[in-house]
């Protein structure tokens, strides 16, 4: 019988396998790898080019918003400034009415306005075979030398940061896609709460990132946009990047009540659904009350959730009721509740 893969990201060390087949190019500054945000490329002495490419496959609502937020996480997340976005619009062929064309574009027009983005070109076609829209978004950023954070810098006793709080992305999908199954379930006002969290507390991470690379320069040694997998999946990819274990303090980690709420009706874990809009720092230790502070400063909730460790592949979740293997997500809690609700009962 041949060996399929489940909905979501390709296996961390399957991937690995098929990355390190790519041939080496001298201008990478930052190569494909498990971990990685986007790519970074040296374009002349002052500019360095960050790439990225990234799709939105769960969403139907505000898909443009997503796609150009998305990408624009991971430029950050290397210390750049979002500049060029690229999106290609895939509509599915029942569904592809000139009003869905419309409301799709000015979202990307819109949200690209909305971090001086320019949206230069892509591609749109009509698709056989799509159940709803898919957007893939290319997105080009620009920095200097010395403001690239290369993934895999990270250091053992590094404090592990957390701007925002966990799995607002996918607490903004399940209100949107699922409002039938949570009304009556929950309270109606923290289900409008819910599906405004796409804008309130957001999915960008620009700012946060942009304000820790400000305040502590050098001493941000990783920033990690944590997406499928959740914040349990995001902490394992920016400590393997750098040959490292983690801890975690489940107390210490923020999730909202409205996540908290709609997970357990729904029977998800948070620490394993779909997180943009929370940014992953690793800092050195001596610098964590100053990111919390510039965190603080900007507006952005923040918290010291735990710390890498010199253990590589070691993950642990520290509670009141002691120390557990942090839970491992080889698919994200939407694409799992997602395909469980659409599998023949």
């Amino acid at each position: 019988m041949t060996e399929r893969f489940p909905a979501g990201k390709l296996p961390a060390a399957f991937l690995a396998t098929l990355l390190s087949q790519l041939p080496a190019d001298p201008t990478l500054l930052v190569p494909p790898g498990v971990g990685r945000d986007a790519a970074a490329v040296q374009f002349d002495e002052q500019t360095v080019l960050v790439l990225t490419a990234d799709p939105i496959t769960f969403a139907t609502d505000e898909i443009g918003w997503y796609a150009v937020q998305v990408n624009a996480n991971d430029v950050a997340c290397l210390g750049a400034e979002p500049r060029w976005f690229l999106a290609t619009v895939l509509l599915p062929e029942a569904d592809a009415t000139p009003a869905l064309a419309q409301q799709i574009l000015a979202d990307l027009q819109a949200t690209c306005a909305a971090l001086r983005i320019t949206l230069v070109g892509g591609h749109t076609e009509i698709t056989v075979g799509l159940p709803r829209p898919i957007v893939s978004g290319a997105l080009i950023g620009v920095t200097t030398p010395e403001r690239l954070i290369v993934p895999g810098r990270a250091q053992p006793d590094d404090a592990l940061i957390v701007a925002n709080g966990i799995a607002i992305e996918g607490t903004a999908i399940l209100a949107r896609e699922c409002a039938s199954l949570l009304e009556g379930r929950v309270p109606a006002d923290l289900l409008e709460r819910a599906r405004r969290f796409l804008h309130a507390p957001g999915i960008s991470v620009v700012a946060a990132a942009r304000a820790l690379t400000n305040a502590l320069g050098s001493n941000v040694h990783a920033l990690h946009d944590p997406t499928e997998g959740g914040l349990a999946t995001g902490v394992r990819e920016l400590a393997q990047a750098a040959g490292l274990g983690a801890t975690l303090y489940a107390d210490a980690i923020p999730v909202y009540p409205e996540t908290q709420q709609i997970c357990d009706v729904l029977g998800l874990n948070p620490l394993g659904l779909i997180a943009s809009g929370a940014l992953l720092a690793a800092v050195a230790p001596e610098a964590a009350p100053t990111a919390l502070q510039a965190l603080a400063d900007a507006g952005i909730p923040a918290a010291h959730i735990g710390e890498l460790t010199a253990s590589p592949g070691r993950y642990t979740l520290v509670s009141a009721q002691g120390s557990v293997p942090l839970p491992d997500f080889p698919v994200d809690e939407l694409a799992r509740f997602f395909t469980q609700a659409t599998e023949p009962k």
